[in-house]
């Protein structure tokens, strides 16, 4: 039987949600993260990653919960600022206390915004990024939506978050795998997170209809799907309205 989606609260509100969350090893999956990032936005332009003119410009990060991934991409590439964003005051309690211990403060800026509904302007950032979003999110396309929204013609969109298993053995097999180590709470986190997430149909389904191909989207490991593409104008005209 196929594994159905099972909604997890949108926001993490509790303070030890935040904390086990923060506390959790993310660093292999971040620094792939931003490495893919770079690698793509690089293969998008003239530019090889090393290169000193190879920019980033302005990005959002779009559910960034304790600001790691910004932390990371902010190291790893100097040419770039990140707005970044969380509906979660006690994240971003946790986010804040991290950027000032990487000195990062002036690079990175934070702020409490609902990514469904953003109010930013169109194409106010040159890269929109997210890295596990879209499974708090009951309806996700008024957030994919609104990613597009936000960045400019031409520019990046590189999302990624956690694949639906197809059934709960594969489920129980990844909880252990990639969170055995953790804490109970923290396995029944993520086990609860692989519930509410997407199977690639369905993002391939709502990335289709904003306009652009599906096959940008690609399962990019045993538990993730990752969207990559150029914001055309082409995928802009044919967004719903």
């Amino acid at each position: 039987m196929t594994l159905e989606r099972v909604l997890e609260p949108e926001v993490m509100e509790s303070d030890q949600e935040a904390q086990e969350y923060n506390d959790m090893d993310h660093s292999t999956v971040n620094r792939i993260f931003v490495q893919e990032l770079l690698e793509f936005a690089s293969s998008s332009t003239d530019y090889d990653i090393s290169d000193e003119e190879f920019e980033l410009g302005d990005v959002i990060d779009l559910g960034t919960g304790t600001a790691l991934i910004p932390i990371e991409l902010c190291q790893r590439h100097e040419n770039c600022r990140v707005m970044a964003i969380d509906m979660a005051a006690s994240m971003l309690d946790l986010a804040y206390y991290n950027i000032e211990a990487h000195s990062m403060t002036e690079r990175i800026t934070l702020a409490q915004v609902d990514a469904k509904k953003m109010g930013y302007d169109d194409g106010m950032f040159d890269v929109t990024i997210s890295n596990s979003i879209i499974h708090h999110i009951p309806e996700p396309l008024s957030s994919l939506k609104e990613m597009v929204r936000v960045t400019s013609k031409d520019g990046i969109i590189f999302v990624r978050d956690l694949m639906r298993p197809d059934d709960e053995k594969t489920l129980a097999t990844i909880v252990q795998t990639y969170a055995g180590a953790e804490s109970e709470y923290s396995q029944e986190l993520f086990r609860n997170s692989l519930h509410a997430a997407l199977s690639l149909d369905e993002i391939r389904h709502f990335v289709a209809d904003l306009g652009f191909d599906p096959q940008t989207v690609q399962a990019t490991s045993d538990r993730h799907w990752t969207w990559a593409t150029l914001n055309t104008e082409s995928s802009k005209e044919n967004q719903p309205v």
